[in-house]
């Protein structure tokens, strides 16, 4: 199962409802939980691991001292519960075909809508949405649909106390023709949206590709990201020497930054999925 069928999976599920350097290998050899330092929220995106039975997954996740899952939808909330964890972003509408496009406006919205509904009810915090493909839309034209789209949601979302994430990705090796493949550009709708409850969920894995300077944009940006996604750049595996990222000093960035919000582990594993998550876990655990 890939990403994007993950999301309409788990699309479908809320709308029937009312992811640096070489330290990894060391950091896995400690004992106890992995997390100790606890200053970084981080939550485990379930479709990187949907090969392991979710209840096991969730076990997984409390031994480790994360708290939280993923885009996961309202069908797993009650699994949730049971171990206790927080479900940090429901999914809602399709990736390619999103608000962008005033076509798609009435679907979107009713799927937003339904999501930010069963997450309020769960007492969870995220919904996620995306633009869509650009399908030839000029990013300026493309960046006023999405906010005609989301200023008729954001309202409810400030009612029920859920925030909307838009989710930065990659154009250029994942996510062909996606509109939102730049910071600025993202940013631009969270100011023209002007509410709380509209952020960013900025991947650092994509903005790597795209962008690079990764710790200078989320200082600069702070204020309008609520949620971040991890992985290993190139690849989008282990975040371990074999790739460019130096992952504690930007987790100490974002520290740094007071974000109290969530960091997803979102990275495609190549060895043992739960040994290469515990190595994760540690390393981010600044």
């Amino acid at each position: 199962m890939t990403r994007r069928d993950f999301i309409a999976t788990g699309a479908a599920a809320a709308a029937s409802t009312v992811v640096g350097g070489g330290t990894a290998a060391a950091a896995s050899q400690q004992t106890g939980p992995a997390v100790k330092n606890g200053r970084i929220n981080q939550t485990i995106c379930q479709w990187c691991w949907n090969k392991i039975p979710f209840d096991e997954l969730c076990q997984h996740a409390v031994r480790l001292g994360v708290r939280g899952i993923d885009l996961v939808g309202p069908d797993k909330f009650e699994t949730l519960k049971k171990y206790n964890l927080v479900g940090t972003m429901t999914p809602s509408h399709s990736l390619t075909k999103g608000i962008n496009n005033p076509a798609q406006h009435a679907e979107c919205l009713a799927k937003i809508r339904a999501s930010i509904d069963a997450t309020a009810a769960a007492g969870f915090p995220n919904v996620i949405t995306f633009p869509g493909n650009r399908a030839g839309m000029p990013d300026d034209e493309g960046a006023k649909h999405c906010v005609d789209a989301l200023k008729q949601v954001v309202g409810y979302a400030e009612q029920k106390r859920v925030t909307i994430c838009m989710e930065l990705l990659n154009s250029k090796v994942n996510h062909a023709d996606y509109q939102a493949d730049h910071t600025e550009w993202g940013v631009g709708i969270v100011k023209a949206i002007g509410s709380e409850r509209f952020k960013l969920l900025y991947d650092i894995y994509h903005m790597q590709i795209m962008e690079g300077d990764i710790i200078a944009t989320i200082k600069k940006n702070k204020d309008y990201i609520a949620h971040y996604h991890t992985a290993g750049v190139p690849g989008r595996n282990e975040l371990d020497d074999t790739q460019e990222l130096n992952y504690p000093p930007i987790m100490r960035a974002i520290v740094e930054t007071g974000f109290a919000g969530w960091v997803g582990q979102e990275f495609i594993p190549k060895r043992d999925p739960i040994a290469s998550l515990e190595e994760a876990v540690r390393l981010c655990d600044v």
